[in-house]
């Protein structure tokens, strides 16, 4: 199966991620209070191998917000940050991140930032998405990424990644949202957007 796309293609997944961005940061100043920017400047279709390579070394540490997508195109969101950007985000939302409250912050805003993406997908594709509850791991980048698509979905083999800048009042931060479809799904979303198959 090919991974390569054309600028076209990948100007389209561009789009839907510049979409779902402004949802997110919507969601994100009306629960916060707090004006908010949310950019996607790239966006790759990636071999899976390729894609966990580009979050970075295996052994940095990482958090991780795993949501399961279900529908007629099943795959897996997943959102990485950095301790760094984890302490950000906790602090966006009045939380210590030492608390035991900051997994369930964390939680909150990958749960928003995924659904937006995924809504996006389906507003664009007319593809039916059902995003599960998410999951928040906080573990070695290598260990977080392996043991949730190697459990969630078998055989896929391309990603969708999505590098994004999140600013603030005076703070910013960063983080990948990588979204994965089960077998050629990334296939499939470009079809109906008009493009490849």
């Amino acid at each position: 199966m090919s991974t390569s796309f054309s600028d076209l293609e990948l100007d389209a997944l561009r789009e839907i991620a510049n979409v779902g961005s402004g949802t997110a940061a919507t969601a994100l100043s009306s629960m916060t209070g707090v004006a908010i920017d949310l950019s996607v400047p790239v966006a790759k279709a990636l071999p899976l191998a390729d894609a966990v390579e580009a979050l970075g070394s295996p052994e940095d540490e990482a958090i991780a917000v795993v949501l399961p997508v279900a529908g007629d195109v099943p795959g897996l969101m997943l959102l990485v940050f950095s301790p760094e950007s984890g302490a950000v985000l906790c602090g966006l939302l009045g939380v210590d991140p030492d608390s035991e409250f900051a997994t369930s912050a964390l939680g909150e805003i990958g749960n928003i930032l995924g659904c937006a993406y995924v809504g996006a997908l389906g507003t664009m594709t007319g593809i039916a998405f059902d995003p599960a509850p998410p999951q928040v791991v906080r573990d070695m980048l290598g260990a977080v990424a392996s043991s949730a698509f190697v459990a969630a979905l078998g055989g896929a083999e391309t990603a969708i990644l999505l590098d994004s800048d999140l600013v603030f009042e005076d703070a910013a931060c960063s983080f990948a949202c990588v979204y994965v479809p089960s077998s050629d799904g990334v296939h499939e979303v470009l079809a109906r957007l008009g493009l490849g198959g």
